[in-house]
């Protein structure tokens, strides 16, 4: 890992041919509930417009991914949402589905409930919205929020994905592993629940065999620690400066914070 922002690193993949640049988007590409920068915008087009594909890999749901699609102009690109669990073809303004893993979530809420009780609970519906056990505060969720009877409302539907909500939830995460789901908190009042070993790194290796990217052109930019196993995955792992420390360790390179533009930075130390 090294300690400043990346210098140019065009040369070393130079011959590689078209690059798979994965980025995060919360935290990276931008802050939650603000619009991308000029310079982070500008510099996802030029590297697009090199050539390369950018592919957004988050934890937000497909319904909150799209309009950050729409902000970078990729009238063609993929992305992964869901930490993996939903991936997407946008191909001037069609959105394809091309895979998605649901999980057992019965016996995740039901051990939430028990341990957690008031726990928000939410159950992704891919391209919609959620259900939902209580509503959850504005900005929280993105897409329409819909109240469930019971708590079987939100297993009666197969989801890719439940959603925590409570001060210290993220306690509970080895319990929700302990039953043989993956789940990741990125804050400690909020876990995301996935299916057995799914991440955006099992993900982004489906996109980039289908798109015949060479497996070591392949970068990754995040600062998160649900972005851990797609860092480990690339060839070349940005961390944001303002990353935790296992981010930081696991990446090859520290770019700036969100208020640098850091993303801005290290897309364009892939120019050449």
């Amino acid at each position: 890992m090294t300690s400043t922002a990346p210098q140019p690193i065009a040369q070393t993949m130079d011959g590689f041919g078209p690059l798979l640049i994965a980025c995060d988007i919360d935290g990276t590409l931008l802050r939650t509930g603000r619009p991308i920068s000029a310079e982070v915008h500008d510099a996802a087009v030029a590297v697009t417009a090199a050539g390369h594909h950018l592919v957004l890999a988050t934890g937000r749901s497909l319904t909150g991914a799209l309009p950050v699609a729409e902000q970078l102009g990729l009238a063609d690109a993929w992305i992964v949402s869901s930490n993996g669990a939903v991936t997407a073809r946008v191909t001037n303004g069609t959105v394809e589905i091309v895979e998605r893993h649901d999980l057992d979530a019965e016996p995740a809420v039901r051990v939430a409930v028990a341990a957690a009780p008031g726990v928000r609970i939410s159950a992704e519906i891919v391209g919609v919205g959620y259900r939902i056990n209580i509503p959850f505060p504005d900005g929280e969720l993105n897409g329409t929020q819909y109240d469930v009877l019971d708590l079987e409302g939100l297993w009666a539907t197969p989801t890719p994905r439940l959603a925590l909500h409570q001060p210290g939830i993220y306690r509970m995460a080895p319990a929700l592993r302990a039953l043989g789901l993956t789940a990741i908190s990125t804050r400690s009042d909020w876990i995301d629940v996935t299916a057995r070993g799914i991440s955006k790194a099992t993900a982004l290796e489906k996109v980039r065999t289908g798109l015949g990217i060479q497996a070591h052109a392949t970068i990754a930019i995040g600062d998160g620690e649900n972005d851990l196993e797609m860092l480990a995955w690339a060839t070349a792992g940005f961390a944001m400066a303002h990353a935790p420390v296992p981010v930081l360790a696991a990446a090859d390179h520290v770019t700036g914070t969100i208020d640098d533009d850091g993303a801005a930075t290290a897309l364009r130390s892939l120019l050449t």
